[in-house]
C-alpha cells in the first residue's frame, strides 16, 4: 500500500496545528516522522495527522505531554493505556479539587481585606512599613 507523505505544512494544516507544533512534537518524539534520505527533509503521514489530533484532544483534559508520550508507548506496545488514563485523570481531578479549594479560601481572604480595608487612609511608607494595608492586615492573621 502506497502512503501518501506530507511536508510539515500539509501535517499541520490537516491537524488543524501551526508547523512549530509539528516540529516540536517531532524533536520530543510524540511523532516519528520519516526522513527523505535524498534532502533530510521529514515526511508525515495520515498516522502523524492522527495522532497530533490525539495529543491535542488529550491536552485539551489536562494531560501533559509527559504523560501523553506515556499513554502512546502503551498503545504503541500494544497494551491498553485506558487504566492510566483513568488513574492520570482522577488524581488530576482530586488536585483541581485542591486548587479550588485554595482558590476560595483566598478569594474569601482577599474579599475580607478589602472590606478592612475600605475605611483605612492611606498610609506613607516609612523606614519600618512598605503599605500599611497589607501589614495591618497581616497582623489580624
Amino acid at each position: 500500500m502506497n502512503v501518501k507523505t506530507m511536508t510539515v505544512s500539509e501535517v499541520s494544516t490537516r491537524a488543524n496545528v501551526v508547523p512549530e507544533v509539528v516540529r516540536y512534537y517531532s524533536r520530543i518524539d510524540l511523532i516519528k516522522p520519516k526522513v527523505n534520505q535524498k534532502n533530510g527533509y521529514k515526511l508525515y503521514d495520515n498516522n502523524d495527522v492522527s495522532r497530533i489530533k490525539f495529543i491535542r484532544k488529550a491536552k485539551t483534559l489536562g494531560f501533559t505531554l509527559k504523560e501523553i508520550k506515556k499513554i502512546l508507548s502503551h498503545a504503541t506496545s500494544g497494551s491498553s493505556p485506558c487504566p492510566i488514563v483513568r488513574q492520570i485523570i482522577e488524581g488530576r481531578i482530586e488536585e483541581n479539587r485542591q486548587h479550588l479549594d485554595d482558590m476560595i479560601t483566598l478569594q474569601t481572604t482577599m474579599e475580607q481585606a478589602l472590606r478592612k480595608w475600605r475605611d483605612l487612609p492611606d498610609g506613607i511608607p516609612t523606614q519600618d512599613t512598605v503599605c500599611v494595608l497589607i501589614e495591618t492586615f497581616a497582623h489580624d492573621n
